[in-house]
């Protein structure tokens, strides 16, 4: 028999020693992530049985089976399910096949491990939370369909290495043998796996069994007790969803939902509805409290989990809930869709949308409700989940104004830590405002002391605050109730048309000094003009309406993609002095070198004030230290 000596990859290996090393406070959750590995694999073992009958078990014989031994110190945890073939226990137990494992890595370093459980759930390295208990575990495991009693033994001790060999097994599944460490011994005894089962796990389908000593009559002597061991069930296996809501707790909710979710959170809000008619489901869905780390990361796992009378299909079925909602967690049982329902057909069919049309008026309904009546938790609901909540104004056009409606900003008339809506926004619009406008930034403070808001606040026009990256490609395009969006910090403005005439004056005043800035600009910008945004601020630099906001330029660059390099547009504030100066010199002189000064100095102002660096940083600091010189020579 050949053992097979192998090593764990690199980020295996450091998130085993984080495992080894980290001082938990919940370290019982090892029981919970391997009783659910368990469940799943006996949930595929079944799902499979459907369509293959040599995988064929009665209902009554699928189970999860934990085992004591307390002289040798182990525990077992068993299941009859899918197994594993040697090739797929070396990808699965040797390495952590979840692209975010080194976001994983990172998570863990910022935050303190021990009062962030769920991160281990969240991010799929369940298996590996064992060797927070044991210094040793052997995993034994067969695959389903084979007639033979060939299995796969696999053990490692968390030394940087695991070993593989071929052994015999009888029967299908997975055994995963825990070697406890000394001061980890109380996982053997009845009434600690007792209560982690209850507390994690009470909601699994399939049963959670052990066999109990009992001290029981004697059947030959009534008068003397005799030891028996008993297989006892330690899960309620209750189908939540199928009870009525009035019969459910909130601790009941709220233990499904961590079950489910791996959070150790309450969730914010339960939604569960059954619906009768043309379709018939079921439905249980939550609302979480706290934002998973790896939400916005493209491997993040979107979708409900679908059952079909009760059978557990598959899990993370996207079809069931769009994007823009994938915070949600729950489940939906459906009792129209075929068993053997397969990710193809659930593409193109019309249960399976009117579900989740279903689905998404009901959660946005129920933020609605949340908004209007519980603003408080509305408020930190959106504080994690807004960002992702927004895409819904760009992907999901039928219910833009919807989603808009449950959009919350800070803006120039709002005190600190209060909040906006678009509805609010509209009701208190000028008389013969024509857009909603909105500024986008990375902080509140630099946005409100923006001089792309000088007229707004001149005029008593608000402007919306927009902090997320995303805002501005997903606000430009909406159209709320008639109004279009419009960013400060693009296109022309003119927000009093009776200044139409003033400037009208002063660009006849400035034309040929404008001419030459654009000239000696003429690599940078594509354009200088008067600007009707500007108060107290010299210039300022634009883009047209429809291109691109800069920091999203920014973002783009920084996560390494290719922006093509564009011209802005420098707009000039005439009622500036430095423009009547400089107009002056140009009147006298226009080739005075101090106009090409003052016109360099003038971009790089601009440049700065949108949150770019100047061109030449050194350049630029040596010309701001000359004019003081020369300001200071100038006041003696």
């Amino acid at each position: 028999m050949t053992v097979k000596k192998l090593k764990f990859k690199t980020e295996t290996k450091q998130i085993l020693d984080l495992m080894v090393h980290s001082l938990y406070s919940h370290k019982e959750i090892f029981l919970r992530e391997l009783i659910s590995n368990a469940s799943d694999a006996i949930d595929k073992a079944h799902h499979e049985s459907l369509t293959n009958k040599e995988i064929l078990e009665d209902d009554k014989d699928w189970k999860i089976k934990i085992a004591v031994d307390k002289d040798a110190g182990t525990l077992i945890v068993s299941d009859n399910g899918i197994g594993m073939t040697k090739d797929e226990v070396i990808k699965e137990l040797g390495t952590i096949a979840h692209s975010g494992t080194k976001e994983f890595l990172t998570a863990l370093q910022k935050r303190e491990v021990q009062n962030n459980p769920e991160l281990i759930g969240q991010f799929g390295v369940g298996f590996y939370s064992s060797f927070m208990v044991a210094d040793k575990i052997t995993v034994i495991s067969k695959k389903a369909g084979t007639d033979n009693k060939e299995g796969v033994k696999w053990e490692s001790s968390a030394d940087g290495s695991f070993t593989v060999e071929d052994v015999e097994k009888e029967g299908k599944g997975t055994d995963v043998i825990l070697h406890l460490k000394d001061e980890e011994k109380k996982y053997l005894e009845e009434w600690e796996i007792r209560n982690t089962v209850k507390k994690y796990s009470d909601f699994i389908e399939h049963p959670i069994v052990m066999d109990i000593e009992r001290e029981k009559e004697s059947k030959l002597d009534k008068t003397k007790k005799v030891k028996l061991k008993e297989e006892e069930t330690l899960n309620s296996r209750k189908a939540i969803w199928l009870k009525n809501k009035s019969d459910i707790t909130e601790t009941e909710y709220n233990e499904f939902y961590k079950h489910i979710s791996h959070d150790f959170s309450d969730p914010a809000k339960v939604v569960h509805y059954k619906v009768e008619g043309v379709s018939e489901f079921t439905s249980l869905l939550y609302i979480p409290s706290i934002r998973p780390m790896d939400i916005f990361y493209k491997e993040y796992k979107i979708g409900l989990t679908l059952y079909v009378k009760r059978v557990k299909i598959m899990d993370h079925c996207e079809e069931l809930i769009p994007p823009y909602l994938r915070f949600i967690k729950g489940m939906v049982d459906s009792s129209d869709l075929p068993l053997n329902v397969s990710r193809e057909i659930l593409q193109n069919n019309r249960q399976v949308e009117t579900i989740k049309n279903s689905i998404t008026k009901k959660v946005l309904d129920t933020l609605s409700d949340m908004k209007k009546k519980e603003y408080d938790k509305y408020l930190k609901f959106y504080g994690e989940f807004g960002r992702v909540l927004k895409e819904g104004i760009h992907f999901d056009f039928s219910r833009r104004e919807t989603i808009g409606e449950l959009l919350l900003f800070p803006s120039t008339k709002t005190d600190q830590g209060k909040f906006r809506t678009i509805q609010d926004y509209v009701d208190d619009m000028k008389e013969g405002q024509e857009g909603i406008y909105y500024i986008t930034g990375t902080s509140l403070d630099e946005s409100l002391k923006s001089p792309y808001l000088e007229a707004f606040k001149d005029k008593d026009y608000e402007v919306l605050i927009m902090l997320d990256d995303i805002d501005d490609i997903i606000m430009s395009q909406f159209e709320f109730k008639g109004k279009k969006f419009k960013s400060v910090i693009k296109g022309d403005i003119t927000l009093d048309k009776s200044e139409k005439d003033e400037k009208e004056k002063a660009r006849k005043k400035y034309a040929k000094l404008l001419d030459l800035i654009r000239d000696l600009l003429d690599n940078d910008v594509k354009e200088v003009r008067l600007s009707g945004r500007l108060k107290d601020s010299a210039c300022c630099l634009v883009a047209d309406e429809g291109e691109m906001d800069p920091q999203m330029e920014k973002l783009l660059k920084s996560m390494g993609q290719d922006v093509p390099e564009r011209k802005r547009i420098l707009e000039i504030n005439p009622s500036h002095p430095i423009f009547e100066s400089m107009n002056k010199i140009f009147e006298e002189d226009r080739r005075n070198k101090i106009l090409e000064e003052y016109t360099e100095l003038l971009y790089d102002q601009a440049l700065l004030l949108e949150g770019s660096k100047p061109r030449d940083s050194a350049a630029f600091a040596k010309a701001i230290a000359k004019l003081m010189v020369e300001n200071v020579q100038h006041g003696k």
